[in-house]
């Protein structure tokens, strides 16, 4: 399986403008822009794009995990902050975190963290990094 995204740039750095696409359509011609990658201007940007694949990736793969362990969650809710930090060498992502609020009838602590940790380093996406990642997962009763 193959999925693709594209995208163009017009222009200088930080007086240019790009589109980002999916080949699924759920995003089509998305505006980006320097400012909207290292200020508060309006689009999108490659990190937060990371960072929803990151949380999407990161729920699917606790929910498997959970059912696993034989357990069906009735809620998954990941918020992943990704960090991008100049350096010596240019820009980098740093790091990852993971926040994990979950409801998991059935569900004990341990199997949960278990669980959780599994998810992290199973990701796909989570592989795919090289950023530090860390997390913070719950279960809420």
């Amino acid at each position: 399986m193959k999925r693709t995204g594209s995208a163009v740039w017009e222009g200088g750095i930080k007086d240019g403008k790009g589109t980002v696409s999916t080949e699924s359509g759920a995003l089509s011609s998305t505006q980006y822009s320097f400012s909207s990658r290292f200020e508060q201007g309006t689009g999108t940007n490659p990190e937060e794009l990371i960072a929803a694949a990151h949380a999407g990736c990161f729920s699917m793969a606790l929910a498997g995990e959970l059912g696993r362990a034989g357990l069906t969650p009735e809620s998954i809710r990941t918020t992943a902050a990704v960090r991008i930090e100049k350096a010596d060498s240019g820009f980098a992502i740093t790091t990852v975190h993971l926040d994990v609020r979950a409801k998991v009838p059935g569900a004990d602590r341990q199997t949960f963290e278990k669980a959780a940790k599994d998810a992290e380093t199973g990701c796909p996406v989570s592989k795919v990094l090289k950023a530090k990642i860390t997390m913070d997962a719950s279960l809420e009763g």
